[in-house]
């Protein structure tokens, strides 16, 4: 597994539509294309533990989001998860990748959850550009009414957002980060520094009131990502850390009651991060998909 300063050292960079992104590669490119994305307020490196059993079988890549990890943070800037899915299709473009399967977490959740609707658009005119294979979700608000946010995103969204997020700190960060984990798998202290580290490289965190505001984004455009759940033919799976405060089992129930033939694995005792509290279990169960996949072909 490696650290985040390898991490960072075996990463490359690519301008999407004039801003840099920090991006991880790695796998065979004559296999099938995987792309994963990561969660607010993190990165890429949040996949560190399941990378290797990952990049076995895929052609993996792993981009930092505009405003994330070590891609540009650029100031006076609207982030939208609109936007975030136009970046990663140019990217995906530029990586000459035409069909792909997704990995999300949390935010990347709601940018899978539009690239699975521009997907769907691309159907109806027999575009065959940049095809969605298969999506598998692991905890994140897929629906705006049963995400759960935390008083620190609450206060990060309204008028007191700027200045909280230029106060905080390690030790506030680590307060409000370690109750969203499994009571039995807390992030390491080595864990927090890196997820510190990658929040304020480049100045990150004063960014963060500005990057929370995909929880409008959610309210937004429910109708739209909310709909190609329900409708798209692409298969679709959900692996969720059931304890998980801000979308845990709730979220899963929601899940059951609005999408057809719901695809869920539960992973008992975990929380929001089940790759890196549980990634032995995550390769597994999603692996399980990938296989039975194959095996429909």
């Amino acid at each position: 597994m490696m650290t985040l300063n390898e991490w960072k050292s075996k990463g490359r960079h690519l301008t999407c539509k004039s801003f840099n992104l920090f991006y991880q590669e790695s796998g065979n490119e004559h296999k099938e294309t995987l792309l994963l994305i990561h969660g607010f307020p993190t990165a890429s490196w949040d996949w560190y533990k399941v990378w290797d059993a990952l990049t076995a079988r895929f052609h993996v890549l792993a981009p930092d989001m505009l405003g994330f990890g070590f891609s540009q943070k650029p100031e006076n800037h609207d982030y939208t998860i609109m936007e975030q899915a136009d970046l990663l299709e140019d990217f995906l473009l530029q990586k000459s990748v035409s069909n792909y399967h997704i990995f999300a977490h949390d935010y990347g959740d709601t940018v899978a959850q539009e690239l699975l609707a521009r997907h769907e658009d691309r159907q109806l005119k027999s575009d065959t550009s940049l095809q969605v294979k298969s999506v598998v979700f692991l905890n994140g608000g897929l629906f705006p009414e049963t995400h759960r946010a935390r008083l620190s995103q609450k206060i990060l969204l309204s008028p007191l957002g700027g200045i909280m997020a230029r106060l905080m700190n390690k030790s506030s960060f680590k307060r409000a980060f370690d109750p969203i984990f499994g009571p039995n798998t807390p992030p390491s202290k080595e864990e927090i520094d890196a997820f510190w580290e990658l929040i304020n490289f480049n100045d990150g965190k004063i960014h963060f009131h500005k990057l929370i505001r995909y929880m409008i984004d959610r309210r937004k455009h429910r109708a739209r990502w909310v709909g190609v759940l329900q409708e798209s033919k692409v298969p679709v799976r959900v692996i969720d850390g059931p304890v998980d405060p801000v979308s845990g089992l709730h979220m899963t129930e929601r899940f059951k009651e609005l999408v057809p033939e719901p695809d869920i694995v539960l992973l008992p005792d975990i929380g929001h991060y089940p790759h890196t509290e549980a990634p032995e279990a995550v390769v597994s169960a999603f692996m399980a998909f990938h296989d039975r996949l194959k095996s429909e072909e």
